[in-house]
């Protein structure tokens, strides 16, 4: 597997963060399942081990995954926690959408239009 690609205009820690709960949302990591080694990940995602540290205790702060003395990291068990990422992540989504959109100074019905076609797209 290739190395993730970061951008380049925000911190690799962050977008680490954001990829392991997207993973979680869609099921990749289910609810109280294992994540990987901090190093096999790091490996994974061709970044520093310690970069992947980081990252690791940021989603442990934020209550998004827990560490069991010697067992290793673990996505919460908590489903609430992961649906209020899911729609955390979806709403991001739709603002970096109506803002691209919104530059486009389309009409009423060209957005309509816009809209039945990412519905067909997404089903």
């Amino acid at each position: 597997m290739p190395p993730y690609e970061f951008d380049p205009n925000a911190p690799i820690y962050l977008q680490i963060i954001g990829e392991i709960k997207k993973r979680s949302v869609r099921g990749v990591y289910s609810p109280g399942s294992k994540l990987p080694s901090v190093r096999d990940m790091a490996r994974e995602m061709g970044v520093n081990p310690n970069t992947m540290a980081r990252a690791y205790a940021e989603l442990e702060r934020e209550g998004f995954v827990f560490t069991r003395r010697g067992q290793g990291s673990f996505v919460t068990e908590n489903r609430r926690k992961i649906e209020a990422e899911k729609r955390k992540l979806a709403q991001s989504a739709v603002a970096r959408f109506v803002a691209e959109v919104g530059e486009l100074d389309l009409s009423g019905e060209q957005i309509a239009d816009l809209l039945r076609d990412i519905e067909e797209d997404l089903t």
